[in-house]
């Protein structure tokens, strides 16, 4: 698989995730059939943070922390995206991850 094809499924997963919700990096892996890519599900929502049909800022890693808040342009941008949609923040870590973590559907048929 190239890598174009495996970002475009990933942002297909990524388009899934409800207003007000989050997923991690590694939930959407495992939604694709591969387990150890969450690094790689990382690289395409760095190449994703400036297209507007793909919201990366509902990405972050296993423990609800900001870790891709670096690639948004200018301060704090990732963090402000998801306080607009009523998600609360502390010291780069969502509060209450668990009540605002989506699973994404794994579809093997799919893929």
């Amino acid at each position: 698989m190239k890598e174009g094809d495996f970002f475009e499924r990933v942002y297909d997963i990524v388009r899934q995730i409800p207003y007000g919700q989050v997923t991690s990096y590694g939930a959407i892996a495992n939604a694709l059939g591969a387990a150890r890519s969450a690094r790689m599900v990382g690289w395409a929502m760095n190449a994703a943070h400036n297209r507007e049909d793909v919201p990366a800022h509902r990405v972050v890693n296993r423990l609800g922390l900001l870790t891709g808040k670096h690639h948004f342009d200018g301060t704090n941008v990732m963090q402000q995206l998801l306080e607009s949609e009523g998600i609360v923040i502390k010291n780069n870590q969502i509060v209450n991850f668990k009540s605002c973590f989506w699973q994404p559907e794994i579809k093997k048929e799919d893929y």
